[in-house]
């Protein structure tokens, strides 16, 4: 409560400033305003009238109270697909379901988690086709993957006589892309 109160002091020394400096001609006059002679004692349609420039006041100060106290339209936030600019960067996430529960078999594997085995060649020619051998070390099963295959956090880009190549999505906020290469030598070196 104490902030609204001085956000609200802050606007108002705001528009009392800038009628201010609207009434005085502007920061940098170089001259300074004329002195208008004071209407005579006498005359009461003088006394009477009093030239108003700019807004009322109070109505002003009355439409930032109601902005400030919430009356209104309300305030909606989109963040348009960037980052919760409160959460810190430099405090590592717990690692999190991101896509919920962990299926059974090649659907719930983690990148991370396989080691792979040994990688076979199925058919020649055109028809020539490359199966990878894994194991899950977390579970220390067998599996067999073709390319294509979706895992749980990435999918299998492409097979060959050495290596598989896996894109791994990435849950990290400060990477330029969502995703990044993964790839498992038969013969790491």
């Amino acid at each position: 409560m104490s902030s609204q109160r001085l956000l609200a002091c802050g606007v108002r020394f705001a528009v009392l400033f800038a009628l201010t400096i609207g009434l005085s001609g502007g920061l940098g006059a170089a001259q300074p305003a004329a002195e208008q002679p004071a209407p005579p004692a006498d005359d009461p349609a003088a006394l009477g009238s009093e030239t108003t420039v700019g807004p009322d006041i109070e109505q002003i100060l009355q439409g930032e109270e109601e902005v400030l106290s919430g009356s209104g339209t309300g305030f909606t936030y989109d963040p348009g697909n960037r980052r919760d600019p409160f959460k810190s960067l430099l405090v590592e996430q717990a690692a999190r379901e991101f896509r919920g529960p962990r299926p059974e078999g090649i659907p719930g594997l983690l990148i991370d988690e396989i080691d792979l085995k040994g990688i076979w060649q199925t058919g020649t020619g055109a028809d020539r086709v490359f199966v990878a051998q894994i194991v899950a070390s977390n579970q220390k099963k067998t599996y067999l993957l073709k390319e294509r295959d979706q895992l749980y956090d990435g999918d299998v880009v492409s097979i060959n006589k050495n290596e598989v190549v896996f894109k791994q999505i990435v849950q990290d906020p400060t990477a330029l892309k969502p995703f990044r290469e993964v790839v498992k030598s038969l013969n790491p070196s």
